[in-house]
Order: C-alpha cells, then sequence, then structure tokens
C-alpha cells in the first residue's frame, strides 16, 4: 500500500514524531496538513514541508476550535494524533489536580475530540493513530499522570475501532524513548536522559524520530490493522 493521492492530517505533525511521520507521509505522494498550538512551528514546518502541505494554529483544549478546524479541513483520508507537552513527572504526593487535568487535556482529551469531530470527514477505508508511551506499560515513580494518560490512549483506540469500524480503522503507536524536543522541555539535559535510559534498552540506544514514525505510517497503510497497540520501544517492555 502506499499513500499516494491520500490526504493526512497530523495534529501535533509540526514537531518530533509527528512532523517525522508528516514527511515519510509527504514523501509517499500524500497531500499532509500539520496543526499545532504555535504559529510559528506551523509556518516552519509547511515550508520545510513544500508541495502542497497545509498548516493551522490549533488548540486541542478547545473544542469549538476543533470542530471548526475539521470543517475547514473537509474530506480527508487519516488522522494522525501526536500532540502532547513536555512530560508530567513528578510524585505523586508533588502533583496537583489542575496540572494532571493540563495534561490530560492535551494528551487525551485532544485526542478523543479530534476523533469525535475528524472522523466524519475521514473517507471510508481511512484511519486514525493515536499515541501511547512505553511508560504506559513500564512506569517508573513520579509517571502516574503520564502512564494513565497514555493507558487511557490504548483503550480509546481499542474502543474507537469497535466503534467507527469497518468504515475506519483506529490503532495506537507506544514508542519508547526517543530523541524529540519533548525531553528538552522534560528535563534540564535531554542528552542525559539518552545517554543514561539508551545503554539499558535491548537496543542500546533511544529512538530516533524517523524510526518511531514509520510505524505510523505503517498502521495507515495496513488495511487489515485495526484495534492494535504497535510498540517502537528497543525492547523497553522486556527489561
Amino acid at each position: 500500500m502506499s499513500l499516494n493521492g491520500k490526504r493526512v492530517v497530523l495534529i501535533g505533525g509540526t514537531s518530533g514524531i509527528g512532523f517525522a511521520a508528516a514527511k515519510l507521509a509527504a514523501a509517499e505522494g500524500a497531500s499532509v496538513v500539520v496543526a499545532s498550538s504555535k504559529q510559528d512551528r506551523v509556518d516552519d514546518a509547511v515550508k520545510q514541508l513544500g508541495g502542497d502541505a497545509e498548516g493551522y494554529r490549533l488548540d486541542v483544549t478547545d473544542e469549538a476550535q476543533i470542530s471548526e478546524f475539521f470543517t475547514r479541513v473537509g474530506e480527508f483520508d487519516h488522522l494522525v494524533y501526536t500532540a502532547g507537552d513536555a512530560l508530567l513527572m513528578k510524585a505523586l504526593a508533588e502533583v496537583t489536580v489542575a496540572e494532571a487535568k493540563a495534561f490530560f487535556d492535551i494528551r487525551y482529551w485532544g485526542a478523543f475530540l479530534s476523533a469525535k469531530h475528524g472522523a466524519p470527514g475521514i473517507r471510508p477505508g481511512g484511519s486514525i493513530v493515536v499515541s501511547s508511551g512505553s511508560v504506559a506499560t513500564r512506569p517508573a515513580p513520579g509517571t502516574s499522570v503520564a502512564a494513565s494518560s497514555t493507558a487511557a490512549a490504548e483503550s480509546l483506540a481499542r474502543a474507537l475501532a469497535v466503534e467507527l469500524g469497518p468504515a475506519v480503522r483506529v490503532n495506537a503507536v507506544r514508542p519508547g524513548p526517543a530523541k524529540t524536543a519533548m525531553w528538552d522541555a522534560s528535563v534540564p539535559n535531554a542528552q542525559d536522559i539518552y545517554d543514561t535510559f539508551g545503554p539499558h534498552l535491548l537496543t542500546k540506544r533511544v529512538a530516533e524520530a524517523t524510526e518511531v514514525a514509520e510505524a505510523y505510517i505503517y498502521l495507515l497503510n495496513n488495511t487489515f490493522t485495526t484495534g492494535t497497540v504497535l510498540t517502537v520501544d528497543g525492547g523497553h517492555v522486556l527489561v
């Protein structure tokens, strides 16, 4: 299969894994639409993608904006959701409800609302791919919010696969640690995370963003895959 001639919407598609997926989709001949909360990132992504790429600023915590966004987009074939700010890593006793809710608003509810308002515009045979994380199955101290939100995204994918099928397939990608700007925003020195975490994985290194992005493209293309959580974590689940 190929994405040639398809229209792919990527929310969170202006940086990190989402942008890597947008580049791969465009390379296969897809028309890509990227959206994120920062206009400068949108403009830069569209410039780099070239061709007929489109970009929009979108606040995924605002349902009205999401609804309006998909009205503007019109019909399309695939939706990829990778939006997410810095990881929330705090001990349970230190996490506030406001912080936890804000994290869920982007990571979970943003995906939920994007599926809700995006699904009616997806052409039959299309798909949705949401994002999880290896922390869903391998939590560490201080990751109660991140672990629970990523696990919720996986359950969402399975439930929507049942509800929206067979016209629309729904899957999730569960990435392990990868070199993205998310870590730059989450910790003082991202390279320290890579150097510390990498040797403990079976691959002995963390992933490049493109390596994880390839999993999203696979799920868009494979028409017999739905309700699946595809793990791309360097063997993190085993160590």
